[in-house]
């Protein structure tokens, strides 16, 4: 693809999967749907929900210029586009307008009041690539998908996701020894914890 550099690939024999060999496009679908799917249709308790105490609640506040800044300033210029083909350093070039800027804000800021996450942002293209050193590309976990979402659904989603996370840190949504995904939290936390634990 031409927003990747070239590698040599490796030899790939045909994907087998139970057992059987996947010669047509149909068949290898399936095979690498369930293998990346694995949590499609798995029954979620809801009711956990209910055990969590009433929180204080709090207004939403309009986006700012520098929350988007910040966050696009993050975002490697290497990463593949979606749909939309924009590339992170077009987005950072036309951000840096602001007028551009503003009616970016304007519009997450839309969604927001609204409630409406447009099916644009939504679509998706998924890439299979082979997953490096392995001895055999046969199986169907040798492999991992990326999926390419539309660029500035993306910036949108870190600038939301950037708030939330410092939100329900401070309003203490998070239990302490939730340890995964969040800002400055690393292996060596989970380290001391166990350390303690033991």
């Amino acid at each position: 693809m031409n927003w990747i550099n070239k590698c040599k690939l490796p030899a790939i024999k045909a994907i087998k999967y139970n057992g059987q060999p996947c010669l047509s496009l149909d068949s290898l679908w399936r095979a690498l749907h369930a293998s990346f799917n694995t949590a499609l249709h798995h029954q979620v308790d809801v009711d956990i929900l209910n055990k969590i105490g009433s929180k204080a609640t709090f207004f939403w506040k309009l986006f700012s210029k520098k929350e988007f800044r910040q966050l696009i300033n993050k975002c490697n210029n290497s990463s593949a586009p979606g749909h939309d083909k924009l590339m992170w350093h077009h987005l950072k070039s036309i951000l840096k307008q602001d007028i551009c800027l503003i009616n970016i804000i304007n519009i997450a800021d839309a969604y927001i009041n609204l409630r409406h996450w447009p099916s644009y942002f939504k679509c998706s293209s998924t890439v299979v690539i082979p997953k490096p050193n392995k001895l055999a590309y046969d199986q169907p976990k040798s492999f991992h998908p990326i999926v390419l979402l539309n660029t500035l659904g993306k910036l949108i989603e870190k600038v939301v996701a950037e708030r939330l996370q410092f939100l329900v840190a401070k309003k203490i949504f998070i239990h302490p020894s939730q340890l995964g995904g969040l800002k400055f939290k690393s292996t060596t936390d989970a380290g001391v914890a166990l350390t303690h634990i033991v």
